[in-house]
């Protein structure tokens, strides 16, 4: 690509973004029509707490008042998938909890079972990407595989 490449008057970026965020929408459609996860898939959900229509405990977003990740595998119930969103209830610390999340707020989807992922590039208001830590809902331990393979990593930075 040319480092003189013109503005994209097509909103390429958001277009994609919106359609990796839709397969999240289906798998998630999937596991509850059938009300189950289907052989050893669990799904690792992390999402920005302080965006637009997120609607967690307050005991969470004050202790990830930026971004956590959710375990949906054993001990979540009612997940209800809407068109722009999901919500599902989990267990913290032995407390129950309903979390509401938009696809807009996901930043990241890894299904380790089959080792498959998908990043969304979500920036601060400085531009950076930020780090979290774990929400660490009550969950059986499951390490991602991070080698990188079937992973889906969109970035749209432009050359300046």
């Amino acid at each position: 690509m040319q480092d003189d490449m013109p503005d994209s008057l097509i909103p390429y970026d958001e277009i994609v973004q919106e359609a990796l965020r839709a397969v999240v929408g289906r798998v998630l459609g999937e596991v509850e029509s059938t009300g189950r996860l289907p052989g050893e898939h669990h799904f690792y959900i992390t999402f920005k707490t302080g965006a637009a229509g997120v609607d967690i405990p307050r005991h969470l977003s004050e202790r990830f008042p930026d971004e956590m990740t959710i375990v949906i595998q054993n001990r979540f119930w009612d997940l209800k998938v809407a068109e722009d969103g999901f919500e599902v209830g989990l267990s913290f610390n032995q407390m129950p909890a309903k979390l509401v999340i938009p696809f807009s707020a996901i930043t990241g989807f890894v299904d380790p079972a089959v080792n498959f992922a998908l990043q969304f590039q979500a920036q601060s208001d400085e531009g950076d990407l930020q780090d979290h830590e774990e929400a660490e809902n009550d969950h059986p331990v499951a390490e991602p595989v991070e080698d990188g393979s079937n992973v889906v990593s969109v970035d749209f930075s432009r050359k300046k």
